[in-house]
This record gives structure tokens, C-alpha cells and sequence, in this order.
């Protein structure tokens, strides 16, 4: 036993492969890009993906089976968890900033007008009005999820936290369709850069943390979680709720003012 509260990590081959992983996955896109192969890139998805699954598989087992997270290691990884989230913030800071820095003064080169002539917006109160409310209604779902857990009711979390998952597919579906028919493309000038950089890379994130309330639901399945040790189901709802916020600048600055 140890004679302090904090977890010793074990020797792990992950982190060397996943750094090689990531680095053959964006030597890929680099080549896709120029050449349109994708050999390289699905290399070095698979890499990257093989190598989350048991990097995270070993600090699932050590969580729950071998109990060497205490609360000083929770409290650590709470904080990981918040700094994580910062730094998605600063990353769509910078897309809000190159928006406004558009959008506020417009160039002569897009004729000082936005959005720039030719150019037709999409409608705020059609469908991003919509998945405005869906994405709100999947926050409160996952808050209802949370709420179970600590009254100890797992059946209802799952099936809370199912809810949150349609609607976020939900969510995605109508993105997509959004994307289908929208008048205008990625190289519509900086309305269409700025407009598909931050509103895609907002979908990536809803799709990563539908991912991650799915492991979460197998997790509370398996009984990883209680209603005193459910860090992990904690790090998915602010993710989620992350999310959540970050459209609702979105739909307010893009769609609503932007448009």
C-alpha cells in the first residue's frame, strides 16, 4: 500500500504510439490534401483510435477495479477536465474573433457589406431556431441523468442519458441536411470560412460527446459509477454542456446578428 494519496502511474506503451499515431494521421491529411490518397490517414485513424480504446480501457480499470483513484486523483483530474475545456474554449474564441473581425468592419473586398453581396444566410427562426432547443432540451436530459445518479437511480440515468443521445443525433442529422441545401459553400468567401469553420468544427464536438455519453451509458451498465465516484459521467455532462453554450453564441452571433 501506499503511504500518500496519489497514483503512481504505471509504465505505458500509449503515450509513445499515440504521439506516432497522431503524427502519421496529420502527415496523412497533409498528403490527402495534395495527392487525394488516403492510405496514410486511415493508418494513422486506426492508430490513434486503437490506442485511445486501450489507453482508456487500463485507466477505466484502474479506477474501478484496482481503486487507485482517491480523491486527491479525482480532484486532479476534475481540474484536467476544466483546463481541457478551457482550451476548446480559447479554440472558438479564435473563430469568434475572425467573425467579428469580418463582420463588424467589413472589407471593401466583399463589397463593406455582410453578409457580402450574393450571399444568402439561412433563416434563424428555420432549422437552427430547432436545434437550438434540441440542444437545450439534451442539456436538460443530461442534467435530469446526473440528478439520478445521485439519488441512486441508474435505470433512470440510462434512460436519461439515451434521451440526451437521440437528441444529439438528432441535432447532427439536421446539421447535416443544413449543410446539403445551404446556398452557399466553405469558399463563398470569408462569410462561408468563418460560417462552416465554426459551425462544423461545433458539430465534430457534438459527435465526440454523443461518443462519450454512449461509453458513459456502457460504463453506468457495468456499475463503474455510484453516486459518490462518478467522475467520469461528470467530465461527459460539462462536455456536454460545453457544447451547449457554445451554440447558443453561435446561433445568437452567426445565424441570429451575423445573418
Amino acid at each position: 500500500m501506499n503511504n500518500h494519496p496519489f497514483h503512481m502511474v504505471d509504465k505505458s506503451p500509449w503515450p509513445i504510439i499515440t504521439s506516432m499515431g497522431m503524427l502519421t494521421l496529420t502527415s496523412g491529411m497533409v498528403n490527402m490534401f495534395y495527392k487525394t490518397e488516403m492510405n496514410i490517414l486511415i493508418t494513422g485513424l486506426l492508430i490513434t483510435l486503437m490506442c485511445m480504446f486501450q489507453w482508456w480501457r487500463d485507466i477505466i480499470r484502474e479506477s474501478t477495479f484496482q481503486g487507485l483513484h482517491s480523491k486527491v486523483v479525482i480532484m486532479n483530474m476534475k481540474l484536467g477536465m476544466m483546463l481541457f475545456i478551457l482550451s476548446e474554449i480559447m479554440f472558438f474564441v479564435s473563430f469568434f474573433w475572425s467573425f467579428f473581425h469580418s463582420s463588424l468592419s467589413p472589407s471593401i473586398e466583399i463589397g463593406m457589406n455582410w453578409p457580402p453581396y450574393n450571399i444568402k444566410s439561412f433563416n434563424p427562426m428555420s432549422i437552427p431556431l430547432l436545434n437550438t432547443i434540441i440542444l437545450l432540451s439534451s442539456g436538460v436530459s443530461m442534467t435530469w441523468s446526473h440528478s439520478s445518479i445521485l439519488n441512486n437511480n441508474l435505470s433512470k440515468s440510462i434512460k436519461s442519458m439515451l434521451i440526451t443521445i437521440i437528441l444529439g443525433m438528432y441535432f447532427t442529422s439536421l446539421q447535416a441536411y443544413e449543410y446539403m441545401v445551404s446556398p452557399f459553400s466553405i469558399s463563398d468567401s470569408v462569410y462561408g470560412s468563418s460560417f462552416f469553420m465554426s459551425t462544423g468544427f461545433h458539430g465534430i464536438h457534438v459527435l465526440i460527446g454523443s461518443i462519450f455519453i454512449m461509453v458513459t451509458i456502457m460504463r453506468l451498465k457495468n456499475l463503474h459509477f455510484s453516486k459518490n465516484h462518478h467522475i467520469g459521467f461528470e467530465c461527459a455532462a460539462w462536455y456536454w454542456h460545453f457544447v451547449d453554450v457554445v451554440w447558443l453564441f453561435l446561433y445568437i452571433s452567426v445565424y441570429w446578428w451575423g445573418g
